[in-house]
């Protein structure tokens, strides 16, 4: 396991998680982390990227007003806080990096990242 992901668990609607991703015997590398999700039987979504170099921010959609990323240079961690949890946001939670393009198109796809995490379980109960 390259990425260590943790910080999921069992939160009501409405409620905050903060997922955190720091990787393991090296450094991040690439362009910059991404956080994607996958929910039982659905195919894994992009949430959330950050580069590592300027702290450019991207988010999907869904979560965008809900969802923050950010990095921390001092302890090479990258987090998401997640706020006004819904449950459509339940899923096992992935960070990734090794991601070589800053175009949009390219952070937001799963098969840019070279790099991935064992993945957190975030569940949103009504």
């Amino acid at each position: 396991v390259q990425l260590q992901a943790s910080g999921g668990g069992l939160v009501q609607a409405g409620g905050s998680l903060r997922l955190s991703c720091a990787p393991s015997g090296r450094t991040f590398s690439g362009y910059g982390v991404g956080w994607f999700r996958q929910a039982p039987g659905k195919e894994r979504q992009f949430v959330a990227a950050i580069a590592w170099r300027d702290a450019r921010k991207y988010y999907a959609d869904p979560v965008k007003g809900r969802f923050t990323i950010s990095r921390d240079p001092a302890t090479s961690t990258v987090y998401l806080q997640m706020n006004a949890m819904e449950p459509e946001d339940t899923a096992v939670y992935y960070c990734a990096d090794d991601i070589k393009y800053s175009d949009t198109y390219y952070v937001t796809r799963a098969r840019s990242y070279g790099a991935w995490g064992q993945g957190t379980l975030v569940t949103v109960s009504s």
